[in-house]
């Protein structure tokens, strides 16, 4: 075939273009390509087998067989939902759980307090900053005396040492023996600051303790509302106490 008649036949060729759509499917866009229809054809076959297997299952199903879903089942709004089952429980086993809730935390806040108590033996119930929040008063007879008070000549020891609460040696303890424990300022330092870190634990501790005295109180009260004894509530829950009832004396044979 010569190149005139190869190019004769390619300019009688005509453009391929993209079949449009009927004017009442011209909103839903073009036509779908070759590969889209195969898809299709694919998902449309999937489906048919996967609703002829469960019409198989279905048909092949015994009409007499029995599972508990089927009484704790039900369906809500399109929904199918399982009913959970009510527990069952009397007042009795209700107390009993209270009272083992109790032990339980009775018993972590006592060994809480132990800590506590621990902790004070340590730190000596001494402050982190080395200086005692409160006051030390000194008494004297005469306004003239308090002009001329001297706190260091009071206490017997040396003017650097006045403002410590703890382990201030007097001038005959210093003259007769040497001064003990670390002196650089930058030790001082990491001891004030551990000791400071021990206090804030210590704190933690109390607090903790405390919230589990009020968890122990609630606990019982609940429990002793489980009573049917005539009861009248005299002061509401707070976060720092329970709940207060006044009880109708009964008595007891």
């Amino acid at each position: 075939m010569s190149a005139a008649f190869r190019k004769a036949a390619k300019a009688r060729q005509r453009p391929h273009r993209e079949r449009a759509q009927p004017a009442a499917r011209t909103k839903l866009g073009l036509l779908e390509k070759k590969k889209d229809y195969r898809l299709r054809a694919h998902d449309y076959h999937k489906k048919q087998n996967a609703l002829r297997a469960l019409q198989k299952k279905a048909l092949d199903k015994n009409p007499d067989e029995f599972y508990f879903k089927m009484i704790r089942a039900e369906v809500k709004d399109g929904v199918h939902v399982i009913k959970q089952p009510k527990e069952e429980i009397t007042p009795e086993q209700v107390k009993l759980m209270r009272t083992q809730d109790i032990k339980y935390v009775e018993m972590k806040r006592v060994a809480e307090a132990k800590k506590i108590e621990r902790l004070k033996a340590e730190l000596h119930l001494l402050d982190a900053a080395g200086s005692g929040a409160g006051r030390h008063l000194f008494f004297v007879d005469t306004e003239r005396e308090v002009r001329e008070f001297d706190i260091a000549a009071h206490l017997d020891t040396v003017p650097e040492l006045v403002d410590r609460v703890y382990n201030r040696p007097t001038i005959a303890t210093l003259q007769r023996e040497a001064v003990k424990g670390p002196t650089d300022p930058a030790h001082l330092k990491k001891l004030a600051q551990q000791r400071k870190n021990q206090y804030d634990l210590l704190r933690q501790r109390i607090e903790r303790e405390k919230a589990m005295f009020v968890i122990s109180q609630k606990i019982q009260t609940r429990k002793d509302l489980l009573d049917k004894t005539h009861k009248v509530k005299v002061k509401k829950e707070t976060t720092t106490g329970p709940a207060i009832y006044k009880f109708k004396f009964q008595r007891k044979r």
